[in-house]
């Protein structure tokens, strides 16, 4: 498109959104078809001694011990010393990033909200969009499989890369839902999905629906790990459940879980909702809380952090047994006694 034509177009939805408060779909799309998202933070700063000051949706700490954060300012990676931008430094699209992933080769996978997905290796950027063969744009997460296959979750399905082309799945092959919010593999090489609509299993050729004892289906599962000794844990809107392969606990705490890791130590670490809080996918919740999960007792380990925040989003821990956690304004790091926020 024009870049004059872009600048009017730009400044027309500005001037409707001041005056709506907020984009319509139609407004939304006419962004999008203009390569703009409305939701992308402009930054001025390629390389800077603090973090982001938006929101940090995902992370992840590379095999050569750097920090990766998904951002509404884009990429940014953390060497220990200086934050640096990568969507600014190498000219990527602006367009927030939601989701972060390294593969078994060092390859790194930033998925974006409407961008679609770039795989960065040999210190190069390739975008991957609806034209190459994703169901989506939206890339909300991503996984690996035992074959080296990579998984994209989005609202349209998931799809499986092989490294030459792209295969999509969605409702029509079994899934309930084409929102997929997670996606890992268990020790047998099944992968499953989580949706809004329920969890389901990918054998290699059909899906089925995996349920709760009494046979009803999962909703708003937001997260899956599969832990050290091979464990599935499933969270969600309906708290934290585990599966050993054999049967299925009680949900263990029964308040609404989005993220989760295990340390060193074997301790699961959550980001949870308050109990009294709505949950709804349409709205940020009032306040949100860290746990840990010794294996036998929660231990709300904050509950009250950066002025203006309000929700906590992905946890991770680092090789060091520091455990990360990205915010609304940025991103926060606990070493067992401290809290440290990278902010001006």
């Amino acid at each position: 498109m024009n870049p004059i034509r872009t600048i009017l177009l730009l400044a027309i939805l500005i001037c409707c959104n001041k005056a709506n408060g907020q984009n319509t779909p139609g407004e939304l799309q006419a962004y999008i078809d203009a390569g703009i998202d409305p939701y992308f933070i402009e930054t001025r700063d390629t390389i800077s001694l603090y973090g982001p000051r938006s929101i940090t949706r995902n992370l992840l700490q590379d095999s050569k011990g750097n920090f990766w954060f998904a951002t509404w300012q884009g990429i940014m990676r953390y060497n220990g010393k200086v934050f640096t931008n990568y969507t600014l430094k190498n000219g990527l699209i602006h367009f927030h990033v939601f989701s972060a992933f390294e593969d078994r080769k060092g390859n790194l996978w930033f998925g974006t909200i409407r961008g679609g997905v770039y795989r960065y290796g040999n210190r190069s950027f390739t975008l991957f969009t609806t034209k190459d063969g994703l169901a989506s744009n939206i890339i909300d997460c991503m996984a690996e499989d035992k074959a080296g296959n990579i998984w994209f979750g989005t609202d349209h399905g998931a799809t499986r890369y092989d490294g030459i082309s792209f295969v999509n799945f969605t409702k029509q092959d079994g899934l309930s839902d084409n929102t997929v919010n997670c996606m890992i593999q268990d020790k047998k090489g099944e992968m499953w999905f989580a949706t809004e609509s329920g969890l389901y299993i990918f054998d290699g050729s059909s899906f089925r629906n995996f349920t709760k004892q009494d046979g009803s289906p999962f909703e708003h599962v937001r997260y899956l790990l599969k832990d050290k000794r091979g464990n599935i844990w499933i969270a969600g809107v309906d708290g934290l459940c585990c599966y050993d392969g054999i049967s299925l606990s009680d949900p263990l705490i029964s308040i609404p879980i989005n993220y989760m890791c295990e340390d060193a130590s074997g301790h699961l670490w959550l980001s949870a909702i308050e109990a009294n809080t709505h949950y709804s996918q349409s709205q940020l919740p009032k306040n949100s809380v860290l746990y840990r999960y010794d294996g036998k007792t929660f231990s709300k380990i904050i509950e009250k952090y950066e002025p203006g925040d309000s929700q906590i989003f992905d946890v991770k821990a680092d090789k060091t047994g520091n455990i990360w956690f990205g915010t609304m304004k940025g991103v926060g790091r606990y070493d067992g006694k401290t809290f440290t926020y990278f902010t001006e």
